[in-house]
Order: structure tokens, then sequence, then C-alpha cells
């Protein structure tokens, strides 16, 4: 197989489809008006696919102009102006997405999982001119869209509504043929494209603000590692059917836009779920024939578990794609186990400030490294850096710092976030621990607010989580640090095991002792078979353990 250096190589040399200069890919497209607008060529080919409805492309696109036209001719909308979209996966929220950057106007995704306080926050932050929900999310708005005569587009609401309001469903269907043209807007590279809200685990959340130009390059990346992927195994990029992608992820998280560009750059299918349930997954997997798989990897490994109880062969799946938090290294080598080499497992790194996974590792290198988020791409530079901001040697750990065409431009009226999030040239200080091996090769350590310092030598939360992920009775489990008297802080760690398993908090602990140093053995260990604490997009909320913890300490040494 051809090695990664040479892949990346032929793939950005001058003129090769991925070449970089001045830090942004030179073919790709410059806006997001521009990459939709190039998907009306697949026409008929489906697009989006649901309980609630399916569109072709054509059909997406006609709709999307229609709604993009409505936004300027009778809202008078402008260029700049601000579109909420909060709603669950419905395929119509990507029509109100995409009517957004037809229109020119910042589209703004909000989680759709909020309580009204929460969207009320982000809605005054932003200050959108329009709103576009789902039925479930109008109670949650509507005091709020009222209050400030803000107008308010509903999809999938049967219901009756107040004025200045409008159910989507109510509107005059788009002719996709001959297909409804877009408004008459001039789109630009340096234009906000999008503010996506930071998912507030360690405070407040911040609108993360996306030029057209970021967007554009955060819709190559994806495209990059897809022909990468191809090449490292010998195939030859672009050939083959299109993908037909399930997805799992949130429609307002930075993970699922990913998989999003993947798919419409070369007229793939979405099969879309209204909520996780692995069963299901596995039949929609069977009923539409999916290639690809994309999900947090508690989900991921929640299928494999389904696949195994049912003894489903997953005969279709091609690829297995993990994202949106870290995955345990025992995922690749749980899939290998079941399938061999034949469905190629995919993860990356990527946060709402990169626009999505700017690093992927896949195939052959996850499988030897299973540890690893893998290499950048093209358009992605990398440092690890010390306090002080000098660079590191490689193998050393420091804090990850990127720069590159899909980092946001900042924060939204944020400027002291910025400030201390951005240096002056550029580079994002992510605040994640990393070390860089064979030339571009990145592995997480940990975030620097959870390296737990035990009497002065350093724990990684990760390392030691996925160690206990090995164990074969644990489904999930969080490290962390608790203060201690002498030590300054002591590993502890919350397991949640499989229904019915017998293992005990000291077995764990003596499984953790076999593979890591004393110190960074747990000196507590809550087991327990509920879930532990996730937001909608798999990230741990180890704030929500910290209290338990310590009671359970305190119970033990009471």
């Amino acid at each position: 197989m051809p090695h990664s250096a040479d892949v990346r190589a032929s793939l950005t040399a001058p003129g090769a489809p991925f070449a970089v200069e001045d830090g942004a890919y030179v073919s790709g497209p410059r806006t997001l008006r521009e990459f939709v607008e190039a998907t009306w060529v697949f026409g008929e080919q489906p697009f989006l696919v649901a309980e609630s409805g399916a569109y072709a492309y054509g059909e997406f696109f006609a709709a999307a102009s229609a709604l993009a036209r409505r936004f300027v001719e009778e809202y008078g909308l402008r260029p700049g102006d601000r579109a909420v979209v909060g709603m669950r996966n419905h395929p119509e929220w990507q029509i109100a997405f995409w009517a957004a950057q037809l229109a020119g106007l910042v589209a703004v995704p909000l989680n759709a999982w909020w309580t009204a306080e929460e969207f009320a926050y982000a809605l005054d932050d932003c200050e959108p001119r329009v709103l576009l929900v789902d039925g479930e999310r109008l109670p949650r708005v509507g005091d709020w869209a009222r209050a400030r005569s803000v107008p308010v587009i509903v999809f999938h609401h049967e219901g009756p509504v107040d004025e200045g309001v409008v159910r989507y469903e109510d509107l005059p269907e788009a002719d996709p043929d001959p297909a409804t043209a877009p408004p008459d807007v001039h789109v630009r590279p340096e234009d906000d494209a999008t503010i996506i809200y930071t998912s507030g685990t360690t405070g407040r959340p911040k609108g993360a603000v996306a030029t057209q130009l970021a967007q554009a390059g955060a819709a190559m990346n994806p495209r990059y590692t897809a022909a990468a992927s191809a090449l490292a195994r010998g195939a030859v990029p672009g050939q083959g059917p299109a993908p037909i992608s399930l997805m799992t992820f949130p429609f307002f998280h930075v993970a699922a836009f990913t998989t999003l560009y993947a798919v419409m750059a070369v007229g793939g299918t979405l099969v879309l779920m209204r909520k996780w349930d692995a069963d299901e997954a596995l039949a929609l997997i069977e009923k539409h024939g999916v290639t690809h798989y994309s999900g947090v990897p508690t989900t991921a490994l929640q299928l494999l578990d389904a696949a195994e109880r049912h003894g489903a062969r997953l005969e279709t799946l091609t690829h297995l794609n993990t994202g949106g938090a870290a995955a345990p290294p025992d995922l690749v080598a749980r899939l290998t186990a079941a399938h061999g080499t034949r469905i190629e497992p995919r993860n990356g790194y990527g946060l709402t400030e990169t626009s999505g996974g700017v690093t992927a590792n896949f195939g052959a290198e996850y499988r030897d490294f299973p540890d690893s988020v893998g290499r950048p791409t093209p358009a992605t530079e990398v440092r690890i850096t010390g306090p002080s901001g000098r660079t590191l040697p490689e193998g050393e750990a420091g804090e990850l710092w990127l720069r590159g065409q899909s980092l946001v431009r900042g924060y939204w009226r944020d400027p002291e976030a910025t400030a201390a999030a951005f240096t002056a040239d550029g580079w994002f200080r992510t605040g994640d621990l990393a070390t860089v091996r064979d030339g571009d090769r990145i592995t997480i350590v940990d975030r620097i607010k959870d390296l737990v310092i035990r009497g002065g030598e350093n724990v990684y939360c990760v390392e030691v989580e996925a160690v206990l992920h090995a164990h074969p009775d644990v489904v999930d489990a969080a490290v962390l640090g608790v203060p201690h008297p002498l030590l300054g802080e002591e590993v502890a760690a919350v397991v949640q095991v499989r229904p019915g398993a017998a293992v005990t908090a000291g077995e764990l602990r003596a499984h953790a002792g076999r593979s890591l140093a004393a110190f960074k053995v747990p000196a507590h260990v809550v087991v327990r078979e509920e879930p532990l604490p996730r937001n909608p997009t798999g990230k741990l909320l180890k704030r929500e353990l910290r209290g338990p913890v310590q009671e359970a300490i305190r119970l033990r040494s009471a």
C-alpha cells in the first residue's frame, strides 16, 4: 500500500485536486453558495431520506431556492442578517440552512435540545431576523419572537399558529423542473457564513463565527480524506457508487457538517433517524443498503453490540466513521475482530472552532495506531506548544495549536474570548494536550483542564479511560481528579458496566494496574449500570460526576 506521505504528495502537488496556496485550497469552492449550487446537477438522485419524507437533490435545491427568495423578497432580509435554525434532524433542516446560504444570510444552527432559557440566551446574543424551527421547538422560542416581532417559519407543526408565525407546509410548493432560481445576491468569501455555538461544557456557549471561505475549506477537508483513503487502499478516488450514509449526529453539530459535506459533494444519500436506537439503525442499514455509518463512539459501540446480538453481518457497510468525542482504542479492535478489514474504520479530530474535522485516521493506519486521531488535512497547520508558546519536539506532550482555512475568525461579539483563544498570527489554542509523531500523526492525550496532577506526576485521563474501556464488562468510563490533602489530586473513575456484570471496583483497579504505573491507577472507582452523562454530541460531562464521586469517597471513609 502507498505510504501516507506519498498519498498526500500526489493529492497536493501543484495542479492536483487538493493543492494549497496561501493556506487555502486552490481548486475548491470559495463560498457555501458555490458549493450547494453544484449539487443541483444530481437531479433525481436521492439526497435526504427520513420517516417524515424524502427529497431528491433537485427537489431539495428548488425548495431551498424558493425559501431563500422568500427571505429576500418578502421578509426583506439582506446579506449578513442572521437566520436561526432550531429543529431535530428533519430533512427540512437542510432546506432551511441552505436557503440561508443561498440568500447570503448567516445561518445560526442552535442545539435542538436546549431549554427555553438556553435558547433565549443565544437568541439575545446573535439577534436573528428570522427563526426556522420545528413544532417541538416553537414553544421554546415563541415568546422571544413575539416580544421582538421576529418572524418565525415553523416546520412539522399541525396546530394553530400565532401572528408572525408561518407554517412551512402552507407555503407554495417549489417546482423542481425547472428548478427555482435562488435570489440574486452577491456572496463573498470573506462574508460570515455561520455562527455555531460551542457546547458550553465549561461555561456559557460562545458563538464561533466561520466565514464563507472557512466553511468552503471545511467542505473540502472530508473530500481530501476520502481521496486519501481510496489511494491508501489501492483504489481510484471518485470511482464506485455514491455513499449512502446513516446520519446519527445532530445537524447542529460540526461533526454532522463533515459527513454532510462529504455526501453532498458526490451526490450521496443521507439516511436520517428521529432518535438513536441501535436496533433501528440495523434495520435502516439493511433497508437502505447503507454504506457509511457516522456517529459518536458510544453509538458506534452500541451498533456493534446490536449487530453481534442479532447476528447481523452489516454486509452493505464499507465505512464506520466516528467523531464528536474521543474514540476508545478498543473500538477498532472490535470492528476488526468481527468484520476483518472489509469495513474501513475512520476517526478524526475537530472542534466547533475548526468547522468540523481537520484530522483523519483511517484504514490500516488506524488499526496500527488506534489511539491516534490521524494526520491533518492539507489546509491545516499543526503545532505542539509548551506553556510559553514554544514549539515542542516530536513526541513531547503540549497544547495543540491549529491554523488553517476552516478555522473560525473568532467569537461573536466577544473580543476578549477571541483574543484568549487566538494568537495575533492566527493560531488557535485548542486547550487539548497532544503529541505528534512520524512527522504529523497526532494523538490527543487529554484536555488541559482534565489533566490530573498527582503528587507532581501528570496523569492523562484519556489514557486511563482507554485501559478501563478494554475490560470486557466495561461499557463506558470517565476519569477525573479529586482533591487530596497531601498529593494535591488523586485519580478517580466512574465506570458504567454491562447489565448484570459482577465486576467490582477492586477488580477494575487491578485490571488498570496491569497496564498502568501505580500513580495512574484510580484510587477510587465508582461502579454503576446507568449511562454516564454526555451531551447530545457524545462529550462526557465530568462536572456532573464530581459530586457523586466525592460523595462515594465520603461514604467510604465515614
